[in-house]
């Protein structure tokens, strides 16, 4: 019998969240953000259920020839642009839309003998200074683009929340279609989307402590009283935060408690002194839906991007409307 520990991906719920992107960007159009295997929810599969995207953001060739295998033909778009002359011939073939943000790259194709015209987004740097050509504000951006007739995209996940200037010509919602929200102050219930993810686990073993008894790798918990214990079949070789500290919240039969001790490669343990009906076999949520995979990502002084993206490849995953 596999290990109990799997997740699960809700179809409806991207669908969902989508749907409340784009009553948030108004007229604009939709740049579904699938890069890093869609947040670890996959890449096709995610791709099939947010069929209502005008249009699909990737960072890897691989994962844009991936989409158009799987029958994808809206349009896509390469967030990072190319790297090598031979990805400007992946452009061609596969009918992507690069985001040029250096002068190498404008240099690179100018001197290719391009086999047709190019549809290209230039990127400016809006003060992360990662990537881009420098600009000041969005004024100066504005001003910069007025005498050309094209498409904008201005609005992420967290700008097409809050700031209505930013919703014209295509959004790009990311963190927000998989049910969780980009700000630390706004819950993901709240703007009312729900969780595309649910890691699931159960109880494989059950400890009763007595006071002065210890737990896990370099006893970092101790209990101050009698105490039950129960250990989930979990572990950060699963893609479960090893830095998260002792009561960091989770599921266990539906009720929340605590995890105590230290997170080892394929075990975790939880507080479930006050769950009766807590054995061998009892379910347990990591994350989704009940406790918002922000919460966790709180606790574990981290952010939810990195735990749905850090799901490790073990960890068997499955589909529900």
């Amino acid at each position: 019998m596999p290990r109990p520990i799997r997740a699960v991906v809700k179809a409806s719920a991207l669908r969902h969240n989508l749907k409340l992107a784009r009553e948030a960007a108004g007229e604009a159009k939709i740049w579904a953000v699938l890069k890093a295997n869609a947040y670890g929810h996959g890449l096709e599969r995610t791709a099939r259920a947010l069929t209502d995207a005008d249009g699909y953001a990737v960072l890897d060739f691989q994962e844009a020839v991936r989409l158009r295998l799987a029958g994808v033909t809206k349009p896509i778009l390469m967030l990072e642009g190319f790297f090598k002359p031979l990805d400007v011939n992946l452009l061609f073939k596969y009918e992507l839309t690069p985001v040029i943000h250096n002068a190498d790259q404008v240099e690179l194709i100018k001197h290719m003998d391009l086999p047709a015209e190019l549809d290209l987004y230039l990127k400016v740097n809006s003060g992360m200074n990662r990537l881009g050509f420098g600009v000041d504000q969005l004024r100066w951006f504005n001003e910069l683009v007025q005498p050309f007739e094209a498409p904008r995209s201005i609005a992420n996940s967290a700008a097409l929340l809050r700031f209505k200037e930013t919703r014209e010509g295509w959004a790009r919602p990311g963190i927000m279609l998989y049910g969780c929200s980009p700000f630390p102050d706004w819950s993901a219930e709240e703007i009312g989307l729900r969780p595309a993810m649910t890691l699931k686990s159960e109880l494989i073993a059950v400890q009763d402590l007595m006071p002065g008894e210890r737990v896990g790798y370099g006893f970092t918990y101790e209990a101050k009283q009698e105490m039950t214990i129960g250990i989930v079949a979990c572990g950060y070789a699963d893609g479960y935060p090893r830095h998260a500290p002792t009561g960091t919240p989770v599921l266990v039969a539906g009720k929340r408690t605590r995890t105590v001790g230290r997170v080892s490669m394929d075990m975790l343990c939880v507080d479930i002194s006050d769950i009766e009906e807590a054995h061998i076999g009892t379910p347990v949520t990591l994350w989704g839906e009940g406790l918002s995979a922000d919460e966790v990502a709180a606790a574990a002084g981290t952010v939810s991007y990195e735990l749905l993206c850090a799901l490790a490849p073990r960890v068997p995953v499955g589909e529900e409307e």
